[in-house]
């Protein structure tokens, strides 16, 4: 490829680090299809005849069904996917191959098909994050009324619907999509035809190109266009934002199937034993899930480092840019299809929540709001009244609504009989019917809109 500028051929050390071919054979798809485009455009341009042009689609179509069935074949000495596609080329049609490359660079042709290849990787995390929310809405609609201690600080805090708890994580996935579309947005302009740095002098139509292969227009400047590495950076920064979330499930799911917790059952099928204990049941599923966070925020941090000091236009530390994307969007898919079993699947055990929501005094803000509502009584007041009744109730071990009337009038006369209306775990959740609140009916309002905005596919 380069040899005429060199009296050697490279060293085994720099064979080796110069491969790319183990991971940017990925990329076959995408470097098929833009050299494609490129070869059409140069051909309507008349930059290279017809027949050429037609000789080499067809070989490349070729090339094509040779990957689909085989695989693409590992040759370090040809570097790279780009070589190795071109290297077959010249197998199979001769000299006219050579003038597929004209007016392009591997610097442009590296950043055309990796955004090609990121835009479908965005599509592919919005198909699997669209059938995670489903998977919540449904099962949010089967539980709108289930009650469960909601916490603060893994302290009970009020009561809570199991549906209302579920939906929390539909509206974060539909940020997670939303920052997805956006950096699908950022990315759709096409590099290709902009050559090594400089652009070229041939006549070529980069508007052409660039609506060939999906892309809304071509970039606007030929330096940028070969360095810019912004469009991985955002997928994998929405990707780590998204696997936060997942994390967050997981934890969660997995807290909830402890013993301790005993509010849900893991699914079979994503769930392992253990070698010496017959009895575990191990979430061995969420914890990867919770785990590969982790590690796919180091992709993101690793290309942020790759890129940070690097000077315009291409630089050999950009071969680096590919593996932690790859990487990324593999655990994220996997997270993602498990998260989605494990929310479809999981057994949700009501009476268990039920009970565990009237530990803690979860009703005590109902009887300050109680307090505030029926006997005007200044919220700050009430809040010192209720934690005297807390106190009360937590020194006879019971529960608030277990104390007498007596008891709680000796606290504030105020109180009458129709607090108790308030200090139940279903009038708790009753009541938070606020926007966006807790309430079942609030439940099924925002499970109805989100069935419609996934029918409608946003």
């Amino acid at each position: 490829m380069w040899g005429g500028r060199f009296a050697d051929g490279p060293s085994a050390i720099m064979r080796e680090i110069n491969a790319s071919i183990p991971f940017d054979k990925a990329l076959w798809r995408q470097d098929i299809a833009a050299s494609k485009a490129h070869v059409a455009m140069l051909a309507d341009c008349g930059i290279v005849s017809k027949a050429d042009a037609e000789a080499i689609a067809s070989g490349l179509d070729r090339i094509a069904a040779e990957y689909e069935a085989d695989g693409v074949p590992e040759d370090w000495d040809l570097e790279d996917i780009h070589m190795t596609t071109e290297s077959r080329l010249a197998e199979l049609i001769g000299p006219a191959a050579g003038r597929l490359h004209t007016a392009r660079s591997r610097n442009d042709q590296v950043a055309t098909d990796f955004r090609l290849w990121v835009r479908d990787a965005i599509d592919e995390m919005d198909a699997g994050l669209t059938g995670l929310q489903n998977a919540l809405v449904r099962r949010a609609g089967e539980h709108a009324d289930t009650i469960m201690p909601g916490f603060t600080h893994l302290q009970t805090a009020q009561p809570v619907t199991l549906g209302h708890h579920l939906m929390a994580y539909y509206e974060m996935l539909r940020r997670d999509r939303s920052r997805f579309a956006d950096a699908r947005l950022r990315l759709n302009e096409s590099p290709l035809g902009c050559a090594a740095l400089a652009g070229t002098g041939f006549p070529i139509d980069r508007e052409a190109t660039a609506a060939a292969l999906g892309f809304d227009r071509p970039t606007a400047n030929s330096l940028d266009s070969v360095s810019d590495r912004d469009f991985a950076l955002d997928y994998l920064m929405a990707g780590s934002q998204c696997a936060l979330h997942l994390s967050r499930l997981a934890e969660e799911m997995i807290l909830w199937a402890s013993q301790p917790f005993g509010f849900m059952r893991m699914p079979d099928a994503l769930s392992t034993g253990s070698s010496i204990m017959p009895q575990k049941k191990n979430p061995d599923a969420a914890e990867l899930v919770r785990g590969h966070a982790g590690r796919i925020a180091g992709c993101l941090t690793a290309l942020m480092m790759t890129m940070k000091g690097l000077p315009l236009a291409y630089s050999k530390d950009m071969q680096d840019d590919k593996p932690p994307v790859f990487e990324a969007h593999h655990l994220l898919g996997l997270c993602v299809a498990a998260m989605t079993g494990m929310v479809a699947d999981a057994a949700f055990d009501r009476a268990r929540m039920r009970q565990a929501a009237e530990l803690g005094y979860a009703t005590a803000t109902d009887l300050a709001d109680w307090l505030v509502r029926e006997a005007d009584i200044p919220f700050r007041e009430a809040h010192h009244i209720t934690g005297a009744a807390v106190r009360l109730a937590e020194g006879e071990g019971k529960a608030l609504d277990a104390l007498t009337l007596a008891q709680l009038q000796a606290i504030d006369g105020r109180i009458d009989e129709r607090v108790y209306q308030a200090l139940s775990v279903e009038a708790s959740v009753a009541a938070r019917s606020s926007h966006g609140g807790t309430a079942p009916d609030q439940v099924r309002l925002r499970v109805a809109e989100a069935r419609q905005a996934l029918e409608n596919g946003s």
